[in-house]
């Protein structure tokens, strides 16, 4: 039964709630003068975004003390099947942490409150439309979007200047890159390292570069629209990779973690992957090794799916009011900042990115983390309802067997089309 109710909140669009989620004003606000104590499920793990969660928490206790809130230590590895079992039982927190993707199926259904009556208008206007898409639908809002992660390119600063490449600029074309990789690759070295592991989040974000939709509609009406714009990021990553030998083949087995070995020892003179990693560069890289973040990659666009952090609160909630408010001084630019330099992600408002930019001067590749993320964007996929059993079942195979050259581009696409049809019956 757990796997079944499991399966049934993982999935889900957004745009096929505007009869679900809504939240009864008996449970939501109660008396202003009332001392209540909100219980706020954190998913934070760096040292450094815990101390700034923390003190976010301590700072609000200390001018609200009629709206306590109590920190309670959660974990991106069991987050959703704990809030199964907590919106089962009534027991989910004032305030969840968790991310857009996630929170869709619990929004259909029925689990998360409609926060649009009670965020103020400051944190509406903070937030770019494109990301409040992914956690809202017909005039309703199931979350605040805190936090958001792009797909960047890392350099060994030191090889690309000894071979001449500059990286600057608003943007890098993939061609651009294609190229670079393969001016790097000598000697038993590759231009690139990619762990794709797991592919196919990567793929479909990138393949936002080109346009790529993968799907039309919404819902399970969506239908599967796999064409060139959907297959140009794997095409060439397989280019790369055993055409013109610039990625190291090997690499696109291992996950990010995985490559960052053979990034420190200069294997690799350039690596992909979340703009997160720039956490584990900063400790983990050898001293005197300099690395940098490359302009965004851009096919026709820079454009890339936007999956964000998100604040949400139980539509059966007894204290929504109050949730929404402790989640309108997180949003802040100086508590967005603060939680964003220190998970090293891309905060969802502009001054709060401002913020990130002057305490750092744009130094350890800020300025490019930063700009990456302005064009982040509601996907396609974001609104199908079994795209995550798509995504495990039948994308990620498929794309892992193209990505070993194991099967053909025109195999990998129908493989793409055909289990569609399968998993969304």
């Amino acid at each position: 039964m757990k796997k079944v109710m499991t399966a049934l909140l993982a999935a889900g669009a957004l745009v096929a709630l505007a009869a679900c989620g809504g939240n009864s004003s008996d449970n939501s606000s109660g008396d202003s003068n009332e001392k209540v104590t909100l219980k706020f499920q954190s998913l934070a793990f760096q040292k450094t975004t815990v101390a700034a969660t923390k003190k976010i928490v301590a700072d609000w206790n200390a001018a609200n003390p009629n709206i306590q809130v109590e920190y309670v230590q959660g974990s991106w590895d069991s987050v959703h099947d704990q809030l199964v079992t907590q919106f089962q039982g009534g027991t989910a927190p004032d305030i969840i942490h968790d991310e857009s993707a996630d929170i869709t199926g619990f929004a259909n259904q029925g689990f998360l409150a409609d926060l649009s009556p009670y965020l103020s208008q400051e944190t509406k206007d903070a937030v770019p439309q494109a990301v409040w898409d992914t956690v809202s639908s017909d005039g309703k809002t199931f979350a605040a979007p805190t936090l958001l992660q792009s797909y960047v390119v890392f350099g060994n600063a030191a090889l690309l200047k000894q071979a001449g490449i500059t990286a600057t600029g608003d943007s890098l074309s993939w061609d651009d890159l294609a190229a670079d990789a393969k001016r790097l690759t000598a000697g038993g070295k590759y231009g690139l390292g990619w762990g794709l592991k797991s592919p196919t989040a990567t793929v479909l974000n990138l393949g936002m570069n080109f346009d790529a939709q993968f799907f039309e509609g919404s819902g399970r009406d969506a239908k599967a629209k796999i064409g060139d714009p959907e297959l140009e990021v794997p095409k060439r990553i397989n280019a790369m990779a055993y055409t013109d030998k610039s990625i190291d083949p090997t690499s696109l087995t291992q996950s990010g973690s995985d490559v960052l070995p053979g990034f420190f020892a200069s294997k690799y003179a350039m690596v992909v992957a979340g703009n997160y990693t720039a956490q584990q560069m900063v400790e983990q890289a050898p001293k005197g090794f300099q690395w940098q973040v490359l302009p965004p990659l851009k096919g026709t666009s820079t454009k890339q799916a936007a999956n964000p952090q998100t604040l949400s609160a139980p539509a059966e909630g007894k204290h929504i009011e109050q949730s929404a408010k402790f989640i309108d001084y997180f949003m802040k630019a100086e508590n967005l900042a603060a939680v964003g330099q220190g998970d090293w992600l891309i905060p969802t408002t502009q001054a709060a990115r401002d913020a990130i930019l002057k305490t750092t001067g744009g130094k350890d590749g800020w300025q490019q983390t930063l700009a990456s993320g302005a064009e982040l964007t509601k996907a396609p996929f974001q609104s199908v309802e079994n795209y995550p059993k798509w995504k495990d079942q039948i994308a990620t195979p498929a794309l892992q067997e193209y990505l070993a050259n194991k099967t053909d581009l025109a195999t990998l696409g129908k493989k793409l089309s055909d289990g569609w049809g399968q998993v969304n019956q």
